[in-house]
C-alpha cells in the first residue's frame, strides 16, 4: 500500500463515525486541533470560553467529565448542525490538581513538584450532536513519570515558553518529549485528546436515535 493510500484509509476510519458533520472542536488548544488534522479531519474551531474552576468536593474524574460536557453543550447551542468535540485535561499529583501555570515562576514551581515523580493525567471528553443536543462522555486516565530534571533544565524548558499553556506546566510532544521518562496508558491523553476514547464516543453517538 502506498503512503497516500494508507492515509486515506485512516481518514475514512474516523470520518465514518461523524454521522452529523461538520466536526466542531470546542477548544482553543492547538494540540487538539493538530491531533484531529493528523487523523485527516479539518475541524471548525470554536472555543467555549467557560470557567474551568473545580467545584468543592469534586474529584478529578468528576471535574474533567463535567467541564467537557459543559463545553460541548455550550458550543453545540451555537450551531444548527454538526458534531462538537470538547475536552478538559488535568494533572493530578498525590490528590492535588495541578492546572495551567499563572506565569514562568509558577511553571518552575510546578515542574519542581513533578520532577522525578509519577502522577496521573485525566482527560474528560464529550461529543455532542448539535441538531438535538445528544451527548456522550467519558474519561481517560494515564500514569506518567517525569524525568528528574535539574533546576537548570527546568529553567531552560520554561524559558522556551512551551509549558505556559499546559496543565502541570509540561507537554509530552515537541520539546516536552525530553521531560517525560515513561507513560503507562494512552499517549494522546497526555497530549490532550485520547483518540481511542474519542472514536468510542463518536460511535456511541452515531447509534443514539435522533
Amino acid at each position: 500500500m502506498r503512503p497516500e493510500e494508507k492515509k486515506t484509509a485512516g481518514c475514512a476510519l474516523v470520518e465514518r463515525l461523524i454521522t452529523e458533520p461538520p466536526l466542531i472542536l470546542g477548544s482553543g488548544s492547538p494540540r487538539r486541533a493538530r491531533i484531529l488534522r493528523e487523523l485527516g479531519i479539518e475541524p471548525i474551531v470554536d472555543p467555549p470560553g467557560i470557567p474551568e474552576d473545580a467545584m468543592d468536593g469534586e474529584g478529578p474524574e468528576e471535574h474533567v467529565a463535567r467541564l467537557a460536557r459543559e463545553k460541548a453543550l455550550s458550543v453545540s447551542r451555537r450551531h444548527a448542525t454538526g458534531t462538537v468535540v470538547a475536552a478538559d485535561t488535568i494533572v493530578l499529583l498525590e490528590g492535588r490538581i495541578l492546572g495551567k501555570p499563572a506565569g514562568p515562576p509558577d511553571a518552575v514551581r510546578l515542574l519542581r513538584m513533578l520532577r522525578g515523580r509519577r502522577h496521573d493525567v485525566f482527560t474528560g471528553v464529550s461529543v455532542a450532536r448539535c441538531s438535538d443536543g445528544t451527548v456522550e462522555a467519558g474519561v481517560e486516565r494515564t500514569r506518567v513519570a517525569m524525568r528528574d530534571l535539574t533546576d537548570e533544565e527546568i529553567g531552560l524548558y520554561v524559558e522556551g515558553g512551551e509549558p505556559l499553556d499546559k496543565a502541570g506546566a509540561y507537554g509530552i510532544q515537541d520539546c516536552g518529549a525530553a521531560v517525560v521518562s515513561a507513560v503507562d496508558g494512552c499517549f494522546y491523553n497526555v497530549v490532550g485528546l485520547p483518540v481511542v476514547l474519542l472514536c468510542e464516543l463518536l460511535g456511541r453517538l452515531s447509534t443514539e436515535p435522533r
